[in-house]
């Protein structure tokens, strides 16, 4: 099951939700997920009330990009 988290910048006021998302590639196993509004936040499966790390886009884009080149390989 998914879950919405609202931005913490919003402090008491509206703003737009994210959802948290598991990788498809993961199946019923345990992964990082991500949800992304203002910026992009991840957090490990395993323990949704843990930390979250919290990237821009941009530093998210640059992240993939160096994951697709093989860099992490």
């Amino acid at each position: 099951m998914s879950t919405w988290v609202k931005a913490t910048a919003s402090g008491t006021g509206n703003c737009v939700e994210a959802r948290w998302r598991k990788a498809s590639a993961s199946g019923t196993s345990n992964c990082v997920e991500v949800a992304a509004a203002g910026a992009v936040q991840v957090r490990d499966s395993k323990d949704p009330d843990g930390p979250v790390l919290t990237f821009t886009h941009t530093e998210w884009e640059a992240f993939l990009g160096r994951l697709h080149g093989g860099e992490f390989a």
